[in-house]
């Protein structure tokens, strides 16, 4: 069943053009009156018109709006979700522990809803025809473009991970056609990771972007684009912990896919990297 209508337009709805605002806003709302209207009534009961909710439905990223509705109704046949909970002053330990592993799944099953599984599988097969593979993020970002260069270099991949852009700079000007330049930005507004990818893009070089949810400019510049979900920050709960365990989750089901592709080869690179791992640790 499909679902993830109403956290794709809760991750859109603000910078959405009033028109389609309007009737994003309804549809939050009211949703079970939205699986029963058609484009035209929907429009009229949110004080806009069907071809705004036409417009909506491409903003949001669903193929039209009978695609809206199912994942609509997939959501609302599903049991209610916790939802983020932010700390309190002097919570106790074990509220925190509680909080936070709810925040954690629901961050988790909240992005799986929103992937495209065409863009992730052209992801996928462009890492492994990729002879190098760049990552870039700055911050808390590019912690987990380091957990992605440690995770495709154990599999024999060719990966950096730089959060230096000069640096970054530098191995795009000599970088081929060949080459995948990764970048990774919660908010896509990130002025390093942007320039990057331009600078990848103008080179010839293929993109991907790994960016919350929306339009954003980091994921304009990509030739194929992954996405965590978001949602209104509380003041503890930053991108840096909410995003980091979406951004970890994309990461791991490209790798694992890529493994499923190339079993028998994948284990075998990993168990050369465990025994190397292990005569270090060994050796006196």
């Amino acid at each position: 069943m499909l679902t993830g209508g109403l956290t794709m337009i809760k991750n859109t709805v603000a910078k959405l053009p009033d028109s389609e605002r309007k009737i994003a806003e309804y549809i939050l709302n009211n949703p079970h009156t939205v699986v029963n209207s058609t484009a035209g009534e929907l429009g009229r009961l949110a004080n806009a018109s069907s071809a705004a909710v036409i417009r909506l439905c491409k903003s949001i990223g669903v193929s039209g709006f009978q695609e809206l509705k199912v994942r609509v109704a997939g959501d609302l046949a599903r049991d209610t979700e916790q939802g983020y909970r932010d700390i309190e002053t002097n919570e106790t330990i074990q509220s925190i522990v509680k909080k936070t592993a709810s925040n954690s799944i629901q961050s988790l099953s909240d992005t799986a809803e929103l992937v495209n599984y065409k863009e992730a599988e052209r992801a996928v097969l462009a890492l492994i025809e990729a002879k190098n593979i760049h990552f870039f993020g700055i911050g808390a970002s590019h912690i987990i473009a380091m957990d992605a260069q440690q995770k495709f270099l154990r599999i024999n991949k060719n990966a950096t991970a730089f959060a230096d852009s000069h640096l970054a700079a530098t191995l795009i000007a000599n970088a081929s056609k060949d080459d995948v330049v990764v970048g990774i930005s919660f908010s896509g507004e990130t002025p390093e990771v942007s320039n990057v990818l331009s600078l990848a893009k103008n080179r010839g070089v293929k993109t991907i972007s790994l960016t919350k949810y929306g339009q954003s400019t980091v994921s304009s510049l990509a030739d194929i684009c992954l996405y965590t979900s978001y949602s209104q920050e509380a003041p503890f709960r930053s991108a840096a912990t909410s995003s980091r365990l979406a951004q970890l989750y994309v990461i791991d089901v490209l790798f694992l896919s890529i493994a499923a592709q190339q079993y028998d080869q994948t284990i075998e690179y990993i168990d050369k990297t465990r025994d190397a791992i292990q005569f270090l640790k060994t050796k006196k």
